[in-house]
């Protein structure tokens, strides 16, 4: 298991506010993906595949806040397996929010909840 810390993700309200306030306090590239009602963020230099050009940053993403999801930011930590990362979670007191998605060919994503009540996220890649 990895472990890394590796996506985050900022729920907003009014999508074109939150962008432009991230691009205008930080200097955040913002690329909107309609089809997947998301916003995918870079906070640094960002290769042709959209992934992070340099080591040392993390990219993420914005989502329009809605009940199913989470209300406040979400970290998301690499794993080999969603599942068997959601097993182990459970057995620790922490449980599953929702179900593993796949995120188009990349990968999948899911959310759980720690022991504190955070919200969190799982990222495992494709293949």
């Amino acid at each position: 298991m990895s472990g890394k810390v590796v996506h985050f993700e900022v729920p907003f309200d009014d999508g074109d506010r939150a962008r432009k306030f991230y691009q205008q306090a930080f200097g955040w590239n913002t690329v909107e993906m309609p089809e997947m009602s998301y916003t995918i963020v870079s906070t640094g230099p960002a290769a042709e595949s959209g992934m992070p050009a340099e080591p040392g940053y993390i990219g993420g993403g914005m989502f329009e806040r809605v009940p199913e999801y989470p209300k406040g930011p979400v970290i998301t930590i690499d794993v080999p397996s969603i599942d068997a990362a959601l097993a182990k979670i459970g057995e620790l007191g922490g449980t599953t929010v929702g179900e593993k998605q796949p995120v188009g060919e990349m990968g999948f994503a899911a959310y759980f909840k720690d022991t504190e009540g955070n919200i969190m996220g799982l990222w495992e890649n494709a293949g």
